[in-house]
């Protein structure tokens, strides 16, 4: 049975508002990953593994996969076309099977990720007396964020002459934490809100699903009725 015109027209602008809402969701994604890119960009011969590398290459990804779905979506609303709508229901339901594909794998698999991280981060240590863009881009992080090493300032023994880079020690004593928890740390110190914004994304997501759905199929029979 087909909508009313008055509901469809509910459902047509509340589509192009939640759209509208998950482009500027995409906006903003997009925005933090590329102030992470550059707060970080001298961490760039780092391997990508590293915590704040790796969430600034997501939320770039993600930030421009969300704004051109959502562009889609809020076209496909206001122009009342089917291919658009379909266009966008397919784009976005890859992209929710993706987060929970994501989202499960990073859980499941988080320690092993984490070996490997720090892993790829103790064999790059090995070029630092002849990567100078590497010897830099160690020497900032530690200095930035206080630490020593990957997992504790030991991980530079055999590499430096059994002795630690200046860049573990400030004008007091030398750190010994590793930059690797810290990292971790500084990325996650606002976990809460980065879970309450998730989320709001994900119930945004559902909703555009349905609401283009059911504008399609609406469409659909209008279009049979007239032909």
């Amino acid at each position: 049975m087909a909508i009313p015109g008055h509901c469809f027209c509910f459902v047509k602008y509340l589509m192009f508002i939640f759209n509208l809402i998950f482009w500027l969701g995409g906006c903003g994604l997009f925005g933090v990953g590329v102030w992470l890119s550059f707060t970080q960009a001298e961490f760039f011969s780092l391997p990508v593994s590293f915590p704040s590398l790796t969430a600034a290459n997501l939320l770039l990804v993600a930030g421009g996969v969300t704004m051109v779905t959502g562009f889609l979506g809020c076209l496909g609303a206001l122009k009342e076309q089917r291919c658009l709508l379909m266009t966008f229901f397919i784009i976005l339901l890859l992209v929710v099977i993706t987060e929970i594909i994501l989202v499960l794998i990073l859980h499941i698999f988080r320690e092993q990720l984490d070996e490997k991280a720090q892993k790829e981060l103790k064999d790059g240590m090995k070029t630092y007396n002849t990567d100078e863009q590497l010897k830099m881009a160690w020497d900032k992080m530690q200095y930035m964020l206080k630490c020593c090493g990957v997992n504790s300032s030991n991980d530079w023994q055999n590499i430096t002459s059994n002795s630690t880079p200046d860049s573990c020690c400030s004008a007091g004593p030398c750190w010994t934490e590793g930059c690797y928890q810290k990292a971790r740390d500084w990325l996650f110190k606002n976990n809460t809100s980065i879970l309450v914004f998730g989320i709001c994304i994900s119930v945004i997501q559902v909703l555009a699903l349905g609401f283009s759905l059911v504008m399609y199929c609406q469409i659909l029979r209008v279009e049979k009725y007239m032909y």
